[in-house]
């Protein structure tokens, strides 16, 4: 049964976020079809549920990238009676299509050109000033080859130090579970992360490990000195390209200095990559001269 959303027809509840509704909605004038977050403040210990989705709309419009879900428009509404409540309505491109961990690529390459453009999404972020934050694959929707970065509800601008631990277990760069500035090389972080997991199907040891199996609980920020790196992955699975599991290691350094440069750089670098998978003549000539092309 539909219902009315600032205007617009709910067609559906799509998804629930810690304090928020995912509806898909169509606008009853053009037919439009959108989503749109959905955010009631009841209490104080909702204001930062409110501040969250205030600062998503303000970061995503700044935002225009083909690999990012657009930002199109926030509606308020206050009750002025008691109880007095304040809604508020995030409208987002409707992406119609499955998260990554729901359509796992079925090749090497079909990966890495997902991580490519994963990547040069984020690389606009960082152009614009901005970092995202919380990448894992629940974020990157896929429809077609396209893919579709979503979710900027930890997104803030480059240099940010927040003031409580946020990112998700099995993806934080250790500098998020540490409370120290958010840059570029956190997403580059969560990003190379993510690219183990769908390559393995395992998160790997991180600063705020997901919760303990039998207690549920976190067990806490580990020093970065305490952090292993795991085990490369073509040293797991030979048939992985060599080149691939070594920017899959690089960009989980535990030093944010010792991770690439810059995400456009890993964009370039996944592009070289999913050329070579896709010419396996060319791959097994790759001469080190390339490599270092590759690094630059």
């Amino acid at each position: 049964m539909s219902s009315d959303l600032f205007g617009f027809k709910s067609l559906a509840k799509i998804g629930q976020g810690a304090a928020s509704d995912i509806h898909l909605v169509q606008d009853p004038k053009t037919k439009q079809i959108w989503a749109l977050k959905h955010v009631v403040r009841r209490t104080e210990k909702d204001d930062r549920f409110i501040q969250q989705v205030e600062d998503e709309y303000a970061i995503g419009k700044r935002l225009d990238h083909p690999n990012l879900r657009a930002t199109i428009d926030v509606f308020r509404k206050r009750k002025l009676l008691p109880p007095r409540t304040l809604e508020i309505g995030l409208l987002l491109e409707y992406v119609d299509a499955g998260s990554i961990d729901q359509r796992m690529p079925k090749t090497q390459l079909e990966a890495t050109r997902i991580f490519a453009q994963v990547a040069r999404g984020l690389a606009h972020m960082h152009e614009r000033g901005y970092v995202h934050a919380d990448m894992k694959p629940t974020n990157v929707m896929i429809a077609e080859g396209i893919v579709k970065v979503i979710d900027l509800g930890q997104a803030c601008a480059i240099g940010t130090v927040k003031k409580r631990i946020q990112g998700t277990p099995g993806y934080m760069a250790p500098e998020q579970a540490h409370r120290d500035a958010i840059t570029p090389a956190t997403d580059i972080y969560n990003f190379g992360a993510t690219m183990f997991w769908v390559l393995m199907g395992e998160v790997i040891p991180t600063a705020m490990p997901p919760k303990d199996e039998q207690s549920g609980l976190y067990k806490g920020a580990i020093e970065r000195e305490r952090i292993p790196l795991p085990q490369a992955p073509h040293e797991r699975n030979p048939a992985i390209h060599h080149l691939l599991s070594k920017q899959v290691m690089e960009c989980i350094q535990l030093d944010p200095a010792a991770r690439p440069q810059s995400m456009d750089r890993v964009a370039t670098r996944l592009e070289l990559i999913a050329d070579l998978i896709a010419n396996p003549i060319g791959s097994r000539a790759f001469s080190s001269d390339e490599e270092s092309r590759s690094d630059s």
